[in-house]
């Protein structure tokens, strides 16, 4: 195994061998997942019966925006596809959902608001309508989220299935949540209940290496707690580990034994491959070539797990970010007519346009 296969120097090597030492690090057993296939608290188990065709309309459609590490701009893309949506009149609410280090009120020019998650998690109010903050910007509103660690990472089942209920309930066309650095079960878990779920990396190797192994535990998450494939839960938990004693050592050598034990559960396998289908947005981009990281993204994902992943595109690296952070303003506000935000105009569009598949976690 290599230890660090994404130094700066390999990214620059030609795609195919790019993509092998892509598919090293997937290889490359993680102690988190393991804690992440082991928790109790299930995505599936906030109701596993209703898809998002049989959710009433006026429930929200659901954005997440995650990345596996701090600083790959997660919070400005959270922010600004809350205003872009905002200014096509629709009823957006972002929610912040970075466990600890919630910031988003500051991209979104605001001073931490008297009301967050901390008052509804902590039954001090009951209606989460109470913890909503209005913005500058017309039809958008925040959530602030908690800045006590301990309040989401220690989450209760049943809390959580209370807190994503509560959310779908709001009067919104749209949230949008901003997910927090690292990996963990609850991170994981949002992530898995969006019906767009969206990966902000940088060209950088840690960053290229975090979004691979977030993606490996949502995927393997995903699976795992769905009630359709208990019968080969033991197969999926071996899978997990590259030195397994059954000899999976990918995707499609786990399907094979899956249909060989029971072909029904491989038929509920396949269906719920086609449910989980992130979108990855390559940010922060110096050189036309730092696009192929993207379509080596795609085409390794597809290789090793079988999955599709949408390549929506990328955001270039831009100087005058910091000034509308130091002023505290709202990046697509302040700049509408850069070129970051032109570009995540064209993406948010399409990702609104394309509908996307239903997602694989509803409530």
């Amino acid at each position: 195994m290599l230890r660090n296969p994404f130094r700066a120097a390999r990214l620059r090597a030609p795609l195919h061998s790019r993509q092998k030492l892509l598919i090293d690090a997937l290889l490359t057993p993680q102690r988190s997942l393991k804690r992440i296939m082991n928790a109790h608290e299930l995505p599936y188990a906030l109701n596993p019966s209703v898809r998002p065709f049989d959710r009433p309309a006026r429930l929200a459609q659901i954005w997440a925006v995650g990345g596996g590490k701090g600083g790959v701009g997660k919070s400005l893309l959270s922010s600004s596809i809350g205003i872009l949506l905002a200014k096509q009149n629709q009823r957006v609410i972002a929610v912040d959902l970075d466990i600890g280090g919630a910031n988003l009120h500051t991209n979104l020019g605001l001073e931490m608001p008297p009301r967050s998650l901390d008052d509804f998690l902590s039954g001090r109010t009951q209606d989460l309508q109470a913890c909503l903050t209005p913005t500058a910007v017309p039809h958008l509103s925040l959530i602030s989220g908690t800045q006590d660690a301990s309040a989401l990472l220690h989450l209760p089942t049943k809390q959580k299935v209370r807190l994503l209920e509560s959310l779908r309930k709001l009067s919104a066309d749209h949230l949008i949540f901003d997910l927090g650095a690292g990996i963990n079960v609850h991170t994981i878990d949002f992530f898995l209940a969006s019906d767009k779920s969206i990966l902000s990396i940088v060209p950088e190797p840690s960053s290229i290496e975090n979004a691979y192994r977030f993606l490996k535990s949502a995927y393997f998450r995903h699976f795992r707690s769905c009630p359709q494939l208990k019968k080969v839960a033991h197969l999926i938990d071996a899978a997990v580990d590259p030195k397994n004693s059954l000899g999976i050592q990918n995707p499609a050598q786990l399907l094979r034994e899956i249909d060989k034990l029971d072909p029904e559960s491989g038929a509920h396998f396949r269906t719920q491959l086609e449910r989980l289908r992130p979108v990855i947005v390559l940010n922060q981009i110096r050189a036309q070539t730092d696009s192929e990281i993207g379509l080596s993204i795609k085409r390794v994902c597809k290789q090793y797990f079988g999955l599709e992943v949408d390549f929506a595109g990328t955001l270039e690296h831009d100087h005058t970010l910091w000034q509308s952070s130091r002023r505290k303003k709202p990046f697509a506000v302040e700049f509408p007519n850069s070129k970051i935000i032109e570009s995540l105009s064209k993406i948010v569009q399409n990702l609104v346009l394309r509908g996307g598949p239903p997602s694989p976690n509803p409530l």
